[in-house]
């Protein structure tokens, strides 16, 4: 992996207003993300876990700018695209992609399976022909696992896993940079899951992709993660080498993280511990740290003052007052 990073994200911060009727007032903002900073190399995969809500798919699309960020910058090889209007952003879009979670409501189910992954051969203008195109889509089925006779179908006649290869192939067919993983197998058979993940990584060897892989279970990110920052409600609350992250947990919500991971031999006797409550409003935060209301190793100072991200070992952040 390059030391210099293809993506560079610093506290990046997306609200949405709420408001009161249809020419109402605001009243209430949700801090969906509030204030990431991370950074991804060359052939480097970035793991974003946590729980459902916590602002991980939010992180993806901001950063892809299919949302507009309401503060922070994102910067790809060093240009800042945080504020680019359409026009200048569209060459740019070349580099940067996206698989999506579900892999049948993403696909057209009108449109033949080789015309979805060429359709943005023909948006950006890549071959000189028609039949430039369909030898390019028939390539990437190709590369994917999917054979050339598949191109004419539709996406219901592909099971999930062969639907998400799709997605995977539409994603690769402008030889991009980077490419959001926007929780890729969470909605496939676990055996299936593990083809995908394997297809990501032998992608990824071979034309040196860098990943950010979002995800809840923190056994699908150990295996394609080379760092794991981990997010609570809107933020970054522990960022890690993957190998540190797993051996060595500073925090007490990765702590439950990894609790929750199912142990595959019958044998050893796994004691859990249970994250009591839910996520909490996004609305309406706990004051201190967010975290508090849940935590089980809780103080007064964490119900009042809020938790910075410090290093606690070299690479490794936490934001925990404990620590």
């Amino acid at each position: 992996m390059s030391d210099a990073p293809i993506l560079q994200v610093k506290d990046l911060k997306k609200h949405f207003l709420l408001r009161k009727g249809l020419f109402g007032g605001v009243s209430g903002r949700v801090h969906a993300v509030d204030g990431v900073s991370f950074d991804i190399g060359a052939a480097e995969t970035l793991g974003l876990v946590g729980e459902s809500g916590c602002g991980k798919s939010t992180v993806g699309r901001t950063v892809l700018r299919l949302l507009n960020p309401t503060a922070g910058t994102i910067h790809v090889h060093g240009t800042d695209i945080s504020t680019m209007g359409a026009r200048a952003l569209r060459p740019l879009r070349r580099q940067m992609q996206i698989i999506f979670q579900d892999p049948f409501s993403s696909l057209d189910p009108r449109m033949k399976a080789g015309d979805i992954v060429g359709e943005l051969l023909s948006v950006h203008n890549v071959g000189d022909t028609r039949s430039d195109r369909r030898a390019r889509v028939a390539e990437l089925f190709s590369h994917v696992g999917l054979r050339e006779d598949q191109m004419n179908s539709y996406p219901h006649e592909f099971s999930g896993g062969q639907r998400q290869r799709l997605g995977i192939a539409r994603a690769l067919s402008l030889n991009p940079e980077i490419i959001i993983c926007d929780e890729p197998v969470s909605a496939l058979d676990v055996s299936i899951q593990a083809q995908v993940i394997n297809l990501l990584a032998d992608l990824q060897a071979e034309f040196g992709l860098s990943y950010l892989f979002i995800a809840h279970d923190l056994a699908v990110v150990e295996h394609i993660a080379h760092r794991v920052a981990v997010m609570y409600l809107g933020r970054i609350v522990e960022f890690a080498e993957k190998h540190e992250l797993f051996s060595n947990a500073q925090h007490p919500y990765t702590e439950s993280l990894l609790d929750a991971v199912p142990v595959p031999d019958p044998t050893i006797k796994h004691t859990r511990r249970r994250l009591q409550g839910d996520v909490p409003n996004p609305i309406d935060r706990p004051s201190g740290c967010h975290f508090h209301t849940r935590c089980p190793y809780a103080e007064e100072r964490c119900r009042v003052e809020e938790p910075i991200l410090k290093e606690v070992a070299p690479g490794h952040l936490a934001a925990c007052h404990l620590k």
